[in-house]
């Protein structure tokens, strides 16, 4: 089970897991100096050392308790403690003399734990605190000053180790740093590849619509079918590999709203239908009422790439993506009937690249990357992915925790005097930098019945219009925010515009800053951009005057 990060961050919680060390540390002192002290080894004047470590122990009790209730980082919390550690330490040892000598380890222990947990800095900070603490012993206690070369010693220590692990955590620094820029600059290829090679799939995904609609033979538009069947099982692998990149850059921020499940549920269904039916399969959802809290299209993806990830391995077998209330919340769960995952994949499946392959086995689209997808996505969400197989008998994934919300204000109805949803007429502005993308835009939506300028930059002059496309990045340090706002100044008026891009849609959407603007990612699929053209010649038609 992947806990959600907020859980882990909790978890590893540097000053909680410090706190927790220091309780067990004194009390194990206390087990220590308490039968010196009464037992007569100690000297006398050493007595206020039981009162002293005792209160310690209590105020580290305490102090464990109040992290636990507010976790976190702080910084003047964390001085004033080490400060008591250190000055408890101090004046045990400087009272005690040498029955209190192996004290000294606890104050090394506070070196080397401050240096591992916080860093450098602190680890130089406590180094030298300790060497005062040695200093201020050696000067108040008669033993010290009469063993020079044990406090040499000590101190030898106290300067060597800090200094060996320090050398230790800027060689960890480095490592880290270089791990950190080889990630990046994976990350930058993979959306830079998929973005370059979006391109020309999305062309040819245009073209493949424009053959489609031509007067072909039975035959040659099986073979259409075949081409564009092919370009969206490869668009679903440059899909997976920019949201690993995505991901991977911390761009992506969840804007949780109330959503009705339903409404994903059938969302996913509609899109997976026709992979289904191809895979023999047969994909049903049940019905769910609830509303839940959440990222729509970041939760639409994550039970995307569950469902794509059963049809692939368990073909001519059903599939029922279902819903559960567990505790006040609800668990979206999808089985299959497949061969199942042997137990010792099973924790394997969600690490990137990662696919179970025996000799014989046939091919399989994909890279591996949709559950790492799911995992990755399920810890910003802050939910819980479980996975649970049994070979020979199925899968199951859950996407848990998902808080429970109010149900949305239902949208008006429109009106019923709307025209038809038609675009025959409607003039394009069409503003694409890539020759063949751009003719096969314009081929296509003069097959729809579009009126249609094309062009590879921003026109100098302007004639009527109705809806401006363009792509976002045009070339010369142009990109599709400049081209909407020269173009609305050309037409006079907020002219509707519609962006067409291979990038990441949040990096697009910032540097947009219009929510109202569609955004249609590379490659765009006829379907898809139809609808929005449906979409804008309704907002731009009059509405009809009932008669009264």
């Amino acid at each position: 089970m992947f806990q959600p990060r907020r859980q882990r961050d909790e978890a590893y919680d540097n000053e909680k897991a410090q706190a927790l060390i220091r309780a067990v540390v004194i009390g194990c002192a206390c087990l220590y100096l308490l039968p010196q002290i009464y037992g007569g080894i100690a000297p006398p004047e050493a007595r206020f050392v039981a009162y002293l470590v005792t209160g310690h122990w209590v105020f580290a009790v305490a102090l464990y308790g109040w992290i636990a209730r507010h976790p976190g980082s702080n910084t003047p919390r964390r001085v004033v403690t080490f400060a008591l550690d250190l000055g408890g330490m101090t004046y045990a040892m400087a009272v005690g003399g040498a029955p209190f000598l192996p004290l000294y380890a606890i104050v090394i222990r506070l070196i080397v734990g401050n240096g591992l947990r916080y860093g450098g800095t602190s680890l130089k900070a406590s180094t030298a605190a300790a060497l005062v603490s040695l200093a201020v012993t050696t000067y108040f206690n008669a033993y010290w000053r009469g063993n020079p070369f044990l406090v040499l010693t000590l101190a030898a220590i106290t300067v060597l180790v800090p200094t060996y692990i320090y050398s230790l955590l800027e060689r960890l620094r480095r490592a880290y740093e270089r791990e950190q820029e080889a990630n990046l600059s994976k990350s930058r290829f993979l959306a830079q590849a998929s973005h370059d090679l979006r391109q020309p799939i999305h062309a040819i995904s245009l073209f493949t619509a424009c053959l489609r609609d031509a007067a072909l033979g039975r035959e040659e538009l099986q073979m259409v079918e075949n081409i564009d069947r092919s370009l969206q099982s490869v668009s679903r692998l440059f899909k997976s590999l920019l949201d690993i990149s995505t991901l991977d850059s911390g761009r992506v921020v969840p804007r949780p709203e109330p959503v009705p499940v339903n409404d994903i549920l059938d969302d996913v269904w509609r899109q997976n239908s026709e992979a289904a039916q191809l895979a023999g399969t047969v994909l049903r959802r049940r019905a769910c009422a609830s509303v839940v809290d959440t990222d729509r299209a970041l939760l639409t993806t994550m039970l995307q790439n569950v469902v794509n990830n059963a049809i692939k391995y368990a073909p001519g077998r059903p599939i029922l993506i279902a819903c559960r209330r567990r505790g006040g919340r609800l668990a979206i769960q999808v089985y299959d009937r497949g061969p199942g995952i042997p137990a010792e994949h099973q924790d394997r499946v969600f690490d990137e690249f990662y696919q179970i392959r025996r000799r014989g086995d046939r091919d399989v689209e994909g890279v591996g990357l949709g559950l790492p997808i799911v995992r990755r996505l399920g810890a910003l969400l802050d939910l819980a992915v479980t996975l649970r197989s049994v070979p020979g008998r199925g899968t199951c994934v859950t996407i848990g925790d998902l808080p429970l919300a109010e149900a949305p204000v239902p949208a008006a109805p429109r009106d019923a005097l709307d025209p038809p949803a038609t675009i025959g007429g409607l003039r394009v502005l069409l503003v694409e930098d890539d020759g063949a993308v751009l003719r096969a835009t314009a081929s296509l939506l003069r097959k729809w019945g579009c009126r249609v300028q094309a062009e590879a930059g921003i026109p100098a002059a302007l004639p009527e219009i109705d809806l401006l496309i363009t792509d976002f990045e045009l070339g010369s340090g142009v990109t599709g925010t400049e081209c909407i706002a020269a173009v609305r100044g050309l037409a006079g008026r907020a002219l509707p515009a519609v962006v067409m891009s291979g990038h990441d849609e949040a990096r697009v959407r910032e540097d947009l800053g219009a929510p109202d603007i569609p955004i249609l990612s590379k490659p765009v699929r006829p379907a898809e951009l139809r609808s929005v053209l449906i979409a804008a010649s309704i907002r731009l038609r009059p509405r009809p005057v009932p008669v009264a």
